[in-house]
């Protein structure tokens, strides 16, 4: 019913809109007819002034129609172009129009050229009286065709409106008693599916409640439990840090440690090399001290060669003695010289004997200064193993010091970590206990909702029941 007095409501209104359209058009070229035609009026009424007086002031009305006119014709035809017979008599006109301003146009130059008698026998012609009721008359005629085709879209309108005041009334009254119909049947029907919906919604709301009720336990517990989670992850996070800080001071101590390690390797391999160079200087000093040995047995075998030098001698200056003896006055002299050669040759051997005990005080002094040495290297090279050992004690030092320093620093790094972890997990935790906190309040929310629930259904039933 809605869809048939709908769809005849709209034709109606269709029709209604396209008839206004109808009346606004037909009035529009009415208006455009009479301008048209007192433009016209203009135009001729200029002419005959300026005629009678000569004045160009008087050209002024028809100038403006001649310029106006072309605009008014093309809206004439743009207004009437949906009718072919309108717009062929728009047509049909134009060449009276042209014919009567070229008329208007011959009279004004014939009085502005001074003859003002071929500008009245033009008038007296009348040429233009017969353009211009041409003109008149097929004006008339569009006019009472426009004024025909307004009267039927009047009535058109009138007839439109009648039909959709009807149509809204019959619509309006068939729609009433089929929604009153249906509203009874309607609430008879509905009366009986919201009381069984309402069993239903009591039983739920029951049930929601119970529910609610578990769910509002269940949901302190859980925010109790994650309080003292959250409490746990506290402390652990506090720990956590010590044990970082801890880390962290070890590290340290390693790393003093490591350069204090450092520092004793540099000073034992200082004292390792200084041992070496006084190595190297006693293996010098035994060198020349054997060297030496060798040379006072060379120097001894000279001094025995100068003992047997020196006996030779004494034993050839007694000779000499006892020959210059024997030779009297002559050999006193040479006896003298002899004597005194004997005497050299005690002394060279007293200072052979001399020297002699010397150089075995010497090879004495060398031998033992050779032992002492000797021993004073294998000590060196003692000293030097064990520099060597310590240094390698250092290094070792030094290396169990770095791998210190690198568990140090990985146990910071991993307690750091650690930390960060259990801030992260503080953090979860106490999203998780707001969470819970929320749901204990949206759960108490839902145990109120479902009191009101189940409250609103009694009343609906009471107020069912009642109906």
């Amino acid at each position: 019913m809605l869809l048939g007095f709908g769809w005849v409501a709209f034709q109606a209104t269709d029709t209604l809109t396209q008839s206004s359209y109808a009346v606004t058009r037909s009035r529009r070229i009415l208006e455009e007819l009479a301008a048209f035609q007192s433009t016209l009026k203009d135009a001729e009424t200029g002419q005959r002034g300026y005629l009678l007086t000569g004045k160009e002031a008087y050209l002024e009305p028809h100038r403006n129609a001649v310029a106006v006119l072309p605009r008014l014709l093309e809206n004439l035809r743009e207004l009437t172009r949906e009718s072919p017979d309108k717009l062929r008599r728009i047509d049909e006109m134009v060449p009276n129009v042209q014919a009567k301003l070229a008329e208007l146009q011959r009279t004004i130059e014939a009085r502005q050229r001074g003859d003002s008698e071929g500008a009245l026998k033009i008038v007296n012609s009348d040429e233009g009286k017969r353009y211009m009721d041409e003109i008149r008359a097929r004006v008339e005629m569009l006019e009472r065709e426009e004024r025909v085709q307004l009267k039927t879209s009047a009535e058109e309108v009138e007839r439109a409106g009648r039909q959709a005041r009807t149509s809204l009334a019959l619509g309006t009254l068939g729609g009433l008693a089929v929604i009153t119909f249906l509203g009874i049947a309607l609430t008879r029907s509905l009366s009986l599916q919201i009381g069984t919906a309402i069993q239903r919604v009591r039983t739920s709301s029951a049930e929601l409640q119970t529910a609610a009720n578990q769910q509002v336990m269940g949901s302190r517990e859980s925010a109790t439990s994650m309080a003292e989670i959250s409490t746990t992850m506290n402390e652990l996070l506090v720990t956590s840090r010590q044990i970082a800080d801890s880390a962290q001071h070890v590290s340290k101590v390693a790393e003093q440690t490591a350069v204090s390690a450092r520092q004793g390797e540099s000073t034992v391999l200082v004292a390792s090399e200084s041992v070496e160079g006084i190595r190297r200087q006693m293996d010098q000093v035994v060198s020349h001290m054997l060297e030496l040995g060798k040379k006072s047995q060379q120097i001894g075998s000279v001094v025995d060669m100068v003992g047997e030098l020196s006996e030779q001698t004494n034993i050839l200056a007694i000779n000499a003695t006892i020959e210059a003896a024997g030779a009297g006055e002559a050999g006193k002299r040479f006896g003298v010289v002899a004597d005194e050669i004997r005497k050299l040759a005690d002394r060279v051997g007293l200072s052979a004997k001399e020297i002699r005990s010397l150089i075995e005080e010497i090879r004495g002094a060398v031998s033992t200064t050779v032992m002492a040495t000797e021993a004073g290297s294998k000590a060196v090279e003692a000293g030097n193993r064990h520099f060597a050992e310590v240094s390698t004690a250092f290094q070792s030092i030094v290396d169990t010091v770095g791998g210190t320093n690198d568990a140090s620093r990985e146990i910071e790094l991993s307690t750091k970590q650690q930390a960060t972890a259990v801030e992260q997990v503080n953090v979860a935790i106490a999203a998780v206990a707001q969470s819970a906190r929320e749901t204990e309040a949206s759960s108490s929310q839902t145990l109120q909702t479902a009191s009101e629930l189940n409250k609103l259904s009694t009343e609906l039933q009471r107020i069912v029941t009642s109906t």
